[in-house]
């Protein structure tokens, strides 16, 4: 599991409108959408704010009601619903085009991190803030945003209405808003303070699931099964506590708000009255004070909820703009170099993957073109890490690795790695076909002929042809329907595809059984034939077989020639052949 690595910080800060729109920026949006959105929800307001004048008049005037104004109303009445419909929908799109973007502008920034970004951080988190925090900025930017801007408008457009009506009206109700509204901001604070606890607690049960899932296999081989049933109960029960808050919250609030608005309706009414029978105000103004009333408290509710939901966006906003700012995998050149027949270099080569906890220490390794270079020594001494700063992974922090005399760091990163070829101790492959395996990240059209041709080669035809959908079988996630031997095959298979200039070998037959280790090695054997081939070893016949053998020991070299130069010149390689091989 991934419970030990760091995770994205939680955002702390409050929240900066020049940091929102900065990060929106970036994508790029179609800003005339959100333009045309809020003038539409304005229209549509102001069309709300009429409708009560319209009222005033129709109930004032209902003995000789006039016809012509009942089909105005009526029309301003749906045109404004109408165009709040209109409204709704357009800011919908402009919200799901930004989210769109920032999603395509994440992923695309997270496939060309460095693999130490994702070492450090877990993958369910960043699976979270891909989805979850996306989604927060788009509700934020397409309808929290947009209605508190046409709610201020409706706020104070039917306060002025109201004044200019009756001011002695206006004020009893422009005080006793504000005073119900003072009483539910405890319940509203507390209400925003529990969705951001609860944001964070999905967060992290979403981090933890997704590691545990992913891993499933290792938990039941390990019978760890109650063991993450009480993590995750952990977690729902911390979820349940938190709902169990929200709801008691949310009881309490609706009956509050309720009886609050019950006792203003009231209240409003009952001065009203008073004033009709005294001859001061109308019946159809009480009743439009009435409709302009309901106008003002949903404004400020939506007001007040758009603060909790800035605090929300604060955190999202500010773990998007981290993981769009990591470095990103970078050539300091793009040229493009054929690295054939060139011999590779490792100068004095130093690299740790944390400060101050050096891995390797002055490495130098020579490989000449068309020859076996074999890597041996203790577990942890190194050999996989070299193999990783070859293929570009990291960087050392000292020293260089050089091609034919050339920095590597100078050649287009693409470009290089196209021509290695890597086929390590458990060869990944993807969830999907055969065929989609052998044939990924190639970047050109491959008959069925050459892929046919390479599986023979790799010894793969057979089971390939066994199988019922053959090229096309699914091999389910992370190869699960294949045995180890299968995948090594495959792997092989399109390692002949990608014919590398450079092949390298990691451990390629470690966990596999006699009968697929034999089918594996011959396979490896024609793999190997006129290319430069890095191993690191694991057969005593690769280590004999090999034109020069690097000995790694606690990340140094501490002997390097053929296997009988070895034997006889490094104690520490005679005393490891003699452990690992029984010799």
């Amino acid at each position: 599991m991934d419970r030990g690595r760091p995770q994205i910080e939680k955002g702390k800060h409050s929240f900066s409108f020049q940091d929102f729109f900065k990060l929106i920026n970036r994508v790029h949006p179609k800003y005339w959408q959100l333009i045309v959105g809020i003038l539409a929800g304005l229209i549509a307001t102001g069309a709300n704010l009429i409708v009560p004048q319209f009222a005033q008049r129709i109930i004032n005037n209902f003995k000789h009601l006039n016809i012509n104004l009942v089909i105005i109303t009526g029309i301003v009445f749906f045109g404004g619903v109408i165009i709040s419909a209109l409204s709704g929908y357009i800011l919908g799109v402009f919200g799901e085009h930004v989210v769109s973007k920032l999603r395509d502008s994440l992923w695309a920034r997270l496939l060309k991190m460095p693999v130490s970004y994702f070492n450090n951080t877990s993958t369910g988190e960043i699976s979270s803030r891909l989805v979850n925090d996306t989604s927060q900025v788009k509700n934020l930017l397409a309808n929290t945003l947009p209605n508190a801007i046409t709610s201020l408008l409706q706020f104070f457009g039917a306060v002025v209405i109201m004044f200019m009506m009756d001011w002695q009206m206006s004020l009893i109700m422009v005080l006793a808003v504000p005073l119900v509204i003072f009483v539910l901001l405890p319940f509203m604070r507390l209400s925003g303070k529990i969705g951001r606890a609860r944001q964070d607690e999905l967060a992290k049960f979403s981090s933890d699931s997704t590691n545990v899932l992913s891993e499933i296999r290792l938990v039941k081989s390990s019978n760890s099964e109650k063991k993450e049933l009480a993590t995750g109960t952990k977690r729902i029960a911390k979820l349940y506590a938190i709902g169990v808050k929200e709801s008691w919250i949310n009881s309490l609030m609706q009956p509050i708000s309720n009886m609050l608005m019950m006792i203003l309706v009231i209240g409003i009414l009952t001065y009203g009255a008073i004033r009709v029978m005294q001859g001061t105000l109308t019946m159809g103004a009480l009743i439009s004070f009435l409709m302009y009333l309901f106008q003002l408290m949903g404004p400020v509710i939506i007001i007040s909820q758009f603060f909790n939901e800035l605090a929300k966006t604060s955190g999202s906003t500010e773990r998007i703009g981290e993981m769009l700012n990591e470095p990103i995998e970078v050539s300091a050149d793009n040229q493009k170099v054929d690295i054939a027949g060139k011999e590779l270099k490792l100068q004095n080569v130093s690299f740790s993957y944390e400060k101050g906890k050096q891995i390797l220490h002055d490495i130098n390794v020579s490989a000449k073109p068309n020859t076996v270079v074999a890597f041996a020594g203790p577990s942890g001494g190194g050999k996989s890490t070299i193999f990783s700063l070859i293929e570009r992974f990291y960087k050392p922090i000292s020293g260089k690795i050089t091609i034919g005399g050339q920095n590597i760091e100078e050649i287009d990163l693409t470009d290089w790695r196209k021509q290695i070829g890597l086929v390590g101790q458990n060869s990944s492959v993807m969830p999907g076909t055969i065929r989609e395996n052998l044939v990924y990240g190639l970047g050109r059209k491959v008959s069925n002929d050459e892929l046919w041709h390479v599986l023979k080669m790799a010894y793969a035809d057979k089971f390939v042809k066994e199988a019922e959908d053959g090229l096309e079988t699914q091999i389910g996630e992370r190869g699960v329907k294949l045995s180890g031997g299968q995948r090594q095959r495959i792997a092989i298979a399109r390692a002949f595809l990608r014919d590398p200039k450079i092949l390298m070998l990691d451990e390629a037959t470690a966990s596999l059984d006699s009968e697929s280790e034999a089918m594996v090695q011959k396979a490896l054997a024609s793999l190997m034939k006129n290319r430069m081939t890095l191993v690191i070893a694991h057969r005593l016949s690769t280590i004999v077989d090999a034109d020069k053998i690097y000995f790694i020991d606690h990340g140094t070299v501490s002997g390097s020639g053929t296997h009988d130069e070895l034997v006889k010149s490094t104690p520490l390689y005679a005393e490891y052949v003699h452990n690992q091989f029984k010799k």
